[in-house]
């Protein structure tokens, strides 16, 4: 049968006879791979441009039209030592790179300026104002003017946009004082330059722009990176299908090329992407990440497969019933939707809150200026009050006080192996004093592993090992991967559904099923595990038996006992059988735990603890997880899930160890800690500072001095959120 690879779905048109292709890329870690990568591709005859994004990990190809496919870059990579897949921008994340990149321009552009007026200010500064000439005083003004004023027009723009929405809708936001503040300042500073005056407020104004944009940048790239991360991730996990486009030719392509009707090929050892019936082949299909039932499923001609189950040992023709975004199944659909509806309640009454500031700061600037009128000052001098109010209440502090301490406290998840999902998990994980984890991939590994393997002799098992690799069977890859086989026994025949076989020495060897090896009887009166599953290996007359099962993770004890030394209650909840739910909760000494339980039971469950006052963290892999992550407090995903749940989790969490479960709980509390310290520091700030500029003991430029040492003050108060972990 012949096999050829469709990447077509990917390329994009790059200008007049250019195409482009986007390539993640796993194993990228520094500037040589960087380096290395671009030479190698670079060196590719009709390749134009070739350029490494080190932070995303991905590649941007260019080529001449028509002259390349697309497989021979995934090919080069994999010559240079680089696993890639091809990866499609979602439009929301292309959304967010182009408001990252101006969002870093206006603060450039701000900055440059700052600088730079700050320096015409230092004359000024440094000497009596009132003993300069006048033309050396209006020159210094008109110059700081000549570089603010169009910098301000540039750099403002996130600000004045966002402003001129919230008017335009009848509403306000916490960008109207900082637009009315802005520009006050700098009309103010106009006339005071055009009357002669001694005082102008250019630096001020810029310099409240520059320290706002720091905040809102960073706000922006920390959500962008977790977009491009979780978007980076689901491209790495292949999406792809063999698709039949003749009677014995297939080709692999993206599951968003895939329609009903198609029929695709599911091989042994390959989970399947789409929905569908079985319409040829008899095989067992693992559908753990869809119920978390363990035990293999029988599938043939008529048996429904859906996206997320693996095939185990047959090969199946299945015709497609849906793909891509119409795979999941309706009754989790719905609970999902519920689910997140609810939680999108708890982020508006956060926005309804922030909106409170606005008319705060403009009725205290309003009421400055009419009370200074009032008491016989000048408008002129009431105006100058009112402005230093505006600038000195300019939320930069508060608006500094989240982002910078998720910034932090989110880098220094991620050396501990944890991803944001979403912008407040934080703050949720933080509340978190129960949690709910799943057994089937959460606390167990995703992959097989031999239990049992002092019990066969090391020869028979390393001759097991080398014809394990001559299967697609997620069995036999347990056992290739236990033994460490590096060479495959020459002439190895697969029968599907059996086994393999080879002859060595001229003595025959079997691998596979217990009948296809003659061990039945061995196997009856052997006493197994009864979550394990059994492979037999035949060398001649000798007969073994191999089982193989989810191993607990290496760390998952000392996790559980980690989570109720810190008062924090644990259970299991899994839709697996009750003797192997039983045994792994007492082997974890987890004291309460339920068997057989569906994904509305889950949510039932989640449900009668919050009306406890109880917030829940659910860590679950499956899709019959997904409506549970949704509805819990907050919710944690490890790599190795299914698609949808690391979608809808707000944490996911790499590798093996269930550690980082305990690291992000330390984290985030201590991360929450800082954002309240923050807050107050940003609180007591305006207590003290408004009525003093209330007071007009200051100016505009003391105003804009006293903002940005209140901000400098919470950015170093967040860099403690990089120490909190304690070791499980």
């Amino acid at each position: 049968m012949q096999v050829t690879r469709d990447f077509s779905h990917y390329v994009k048109e790059a200008g007049p006879g250019l195409q482009h292709i986007d390539l993640a890329v796993e194993g990228v870690h520094c500037a040589g791979c960087m380096a290395k990568i671009e030479r190698g591709l670079s060196a590719m005859p009709d390749v134009t441009l070739a350029r490494v994004n080190l932070t995303n990990k991905r590649v941007a190809l260019e080529w001449k039209e028509g002259t390349l496919d697309p497989a021979r870059f995934i090919d080069r990579l994999a010559e240079l030592g680089y696993k890639a897949y091809p990866f499609e921008t979602a439009s929301a994340e292309a959304t967010e790179v182009a408001e990252s990149r101006f969002l870093l321009r206006c603060l450039g552009v701000a900055a440059f300026a700052t600088m730079n007026v700050m320096m015409l200010s230092i004359p000024v500064w440094s000497g009596n104002v009132s003993d300069m000439l006048p033309e050396q005083r209006d020159f210094f003004h008109w110059l700081s003017a000549l570089i603010a004023l169009p910098a301000a027009a540039y750099a403002g723009q996130p600000f004045f946009r966002s402003a001129w929405r919230a008017l335009s809708n009848k509403t306000t936001n916490m960008d109207v004082p900082i637009s009315i503040g802005v520009c006050l300042a700098l009309g103010m500073s106009v006339v005071e330059t055009i009357h002669h005056a001694e005082h102008a407020y250019f630096d001020a104004a810029i310099m409240l722009l520059t320290f706002l944009l720091v905040g809102r940048f960073l706000d922006q790239n920390m959500r962008r990176r977790t977009r491009a991360v979780a978007g980076n991730l689901a491209a790495l996990k292949a999406e792809t299908a063999a698709k039949f486009v003749g009677p014995d030719e297939i080709s692999q392509v993206p599951v968003a090329a895939i329609h009903p009707g198609d029929i695709v090929l599911l091989r042994p050892g390959e989970r399947s992407a789409v929905d569908g019936t079985v319409i040829e082949g008899r095989s067992e299909i693992d559908q753990s990440l869809i119920t978390g039932e363990t035990l293999y499923v029988t599938a043939d001609r008529g048996t429904p497969v859906y996206a997320g189950s693996m095939n185990v040992s047959g090969t199946l023709r299945v015709r497609v019933s849906a793909a891509s975004e119409a795979t999941l199944l309706a009754e989790i659909t719905r609970l999902l939707d519920n689910a997140l509806q609810a939680r999108s309640r708890y982020m508006r009454l956060a926005d309804r809150a922030s909106r409170l500031y606005a008319p705060v700061v403009h009725a205290a600037a309003l009421l400055t200026v009419l009370g200074w009128v009032f008491w016989g000052a000048s408008w002129h001098d009431a105006v100058v009050t009112g402005v230093a109010v505006l600038i000195i209440t300019c939320p930069c502090a508060l608006g500094l006080a989240i982002p910078t301490v998720q910034t932090v406290a989110s880098g220094a998840m991620f050396k501990s192996g944890v991803l944001l999902n979403s912008g407040d998990a934080i703050e949720r994980l933080a509340e978190a004093n129960h949690v709910i984890f799943d057994k089937t991939g959460t606390l167990t590994l995703p992959d097989l592993e031999v239990v049992n393997a002092s019990g066969i002799p090391a020869d028979a098992f390393a001759l097991a090992g080398r014809l394990a690799l001559s299967s697609h069977h997620p069995v036999a890859a347990a056992v290739a991967t236990a033994v460490g086989a590096k060479s495959p026994i020459v002439g190895a025949v697969e029968e599907a559904g059996q086994g393999v076989r080879a002859s060595v020495d001229g003595v025959e060897l079997r691998l596979g099923r217990p009948s296809f090896c003659g061990a039945e009887q061995l196997v009856r009166d052997a006493e197994l595990d009864a979550e394990a599953s059994v492979v037999a290996f035949s060398r001649g007359a000798e007969r073994f038996v191999i089982s193989v099962r989810q191993g607990l993770r290496p760390d998952a004890k000392a996790v559980i006992a980690a989570l109720q030394a810190r008062r924090i209650g644990v259970e299991i909840l899994s839709g697996d059988r009750e003797a192997a739910v039983t045994a792994a909760a007492q082997a974890l000494g987890v004291p309460e735990w339920r068997a057989g339980v569906t994904p509305a039971d889950k949510i039932a469950r989640i449900e009668e603890l919050k009306a406890r006052g109880i917030k829940v963290l659910m860590v679950g892999d499956g899709m019959n997880d997904a409506p549970s992550l949704a509805a819990a407090h907050v919710s944690m995903s490890p790599i190795s899930a299914a698609h949808l749940s690391q979608a809808t989790a707000d944490l996911v969490f790499l590798g093996k160890p269930l550690a980082p479960v305990v690291a992000a709980i330390d984290y985030s509390r201590k991360a929450l800690h800082l954002m309240r310290q923050n807050l107050w520091l940003a609180i007591g700030y305006n207590f003290l500072a408004v009525p003093i500029a209330i007071s007009g003991i200051v100016t505009p430029l003391i105003a804009a001095a006293a903002m940005s040492g209140s901000s400098i003050l919470v950015m170093l108060n967040a860099l403690r959120a990089r120490s909190a972990s304690r070791r499980v």
